[in-house]
Parts: C-alpha cells; structure tokens; sequence
C-alpha cells in the first residue's frame, strides 16, 4: 500500500526530481535517455485518469511513452516518487483564481471549489493517502500559497490558519471519495439510485418495520423524497461547505470581536 502514499519514496531522490534537480540526484545505470521526466509524468497521469491506480505500473508507463521498463526506473527510481510527481504536476496545473475583494467566506468557497473539482476530474487522488511530511513540489507549495490567502484578514494565527485550510480541504476530500464511492457502485450495478430502490423497494417495505425503527423510517423517507436517492453528491457538498464555513465563522468572528 505503500506505493498509493505520497511521500512513500527517497525524499532527497523525490525533491531533486521535484524542483527539476535531476542532475544532483544518483541516477541508475541504464540505456541513454530518450524522452523526459515530464513525458513519464504525462503518460502515468493519462494512464491513472483512463483506468486507475491499479492499472498504473512501472511497465505500463513505460509502454505507453514507448521505453523499455528497465528504462523508466532511469528517470524515476519506482512507484512512489512516480506517484508524488504526478500529484505535484497536477497541483502545478491547478486553475487559481485571484482574490479580488470577495468575503473570506467566498474565498474559501473558491477554494473548496477548486479542489472539489481536482479530485472529481482526477477521481483515482481520492486514494492517495498523504503522509505527514509531504513532498514539497512547486506544485504543492503554489497550491499552499494560493489557499493560505483565502484566509487574509481573518485574524486568525499562523497555526490556526493552516488548520483552518487542513479542516476544508479534508471535507472536501472525503466528499469527493464519497462522491467516487457512489459513481463506482452505480457502474458495478448497472443501476442507478433510483433503479436501485425501485427494484429492492418490496423486500425494503416488509423489512423496515415503522414501529421498530420510527425515526429511520420517517427521516429516510423524507430524504430519499426529497433527493431522489438515499445521498444527494450536490446537496451533500452544499450543506458540508455551509457547515465547514459555518464552524470557521465561529472562530474567526470571535477573534475580530476580541
């Protein structure tokens, strides 16, 4: 499992290959170089985003930029580096939008946005596990950069700023797994939601006694109703975000009112 964590790999051997320091990091013996670090980057994120973490092998990168595998491991030593330059290069690529006299709430809207919209074009980032000490890429520390602002005139501590970011964006990871979860078990079926309880929906009636279980019957009732489905991906990241920024706004109103 350890190939499907950032930060798994060399450090010195991944920062080098990070901040483009090739030339400073020990390389292994091999056949001459005929393409770039970047082109095996490209061909494991295509190969990730087409059929996932599962599929992504050092072989396969290799056969898809059209070296040999023993090739490969001379521009990236394994799995893991491999793994920490893709998600760095992908971070690198990330649209930001600049702040512009919006309400700290609105910046950290955008934010949220952001990356919500990363990990649902990049589904197989919502398996990456980060360690505690990740690579710190370009990538990553323009993405640091870029959220920490959303935070500007809050009033809040250096330490609780980067808490603060911590918290939205591990919301926003566990909705999009969620979010994954869901869209995978409607491709394993071959149904979707509705279809789902419409076909299970007279086992389900004599199952769920209303007397034995009132409230779950009422409330998921009144939720399927409302939603169309027992989760809603869009009502649940609104009413997530709202109560994400909801319990910051505690904090950082207490702090401009001391």
């Amino acid at each position: 499992m350890t190939a499907n964590r950032t930060g798994a790999g060399s450090p010195s051997t991944t920062l080098a290959l990070l901040w483009g320091l090739s030339d400073e990091a020990p390389r292994r013996k091999g056949p001459a170089r005929s393409v770039t670090v970047a082109q095996v980057v490209d061909a494991a994120l295509a190969l990730a985003d087409e059929k996932g973490l599962a599929a992504l092998t050092m072989r396969a990168v290799a056969e898809r930029v059209g070296i040999s595998t023993m090739s490969v491991y001379t521009y990236v030593p394994g799995k893991p580096e491999l793994l920490d330059l893709m998600v760095d290069g992908l971070y690198m690529r990330m649209e930001r939008r600049a702040f512009d006299g919006e309400s700290w709430r609105e910046r950290v809207s955008t934010v949220a946005e952001e990356n919500r919209m990363l990990l649902l074009q990049h589904p197989w980032m919502t398996e990456v596990a980060a360690l505690s000490r990740p690579p710190l890429g370009p990538g990553l520390m323009a993405k640091y950069e870029h959220e920490l602002a959303a935070f500007d005139g809050t009033g809040l501590s250096d330490v609780d700023t980067d808490a603060a970011l911590t918290w939205v964006l591990g919301f926003v990871q566990a909705h999009c797994r969620a979010a994954h979860d869901a869209r995978r078990a409607t491709t394993d079926t071959a149904m979707s939601d509705a279809e789902w309880w419409e076909a299970n929906q007279p086992i389900l009636a004599r199952a769920f006694d209303p007397e034995k279980y009132p409230r779950a019957v009422r409330v998921g009732a009144a939720a399927g109703e409302a939603q169309g489905s027992a989760w809603s991906e869009e009502r649940a990241w609104e009413f997530g975000l709202a109560r994400t920024l909801d319990g910051l706004a505690v904090l950082i109103e207490g702090h401009s009112l001391s």
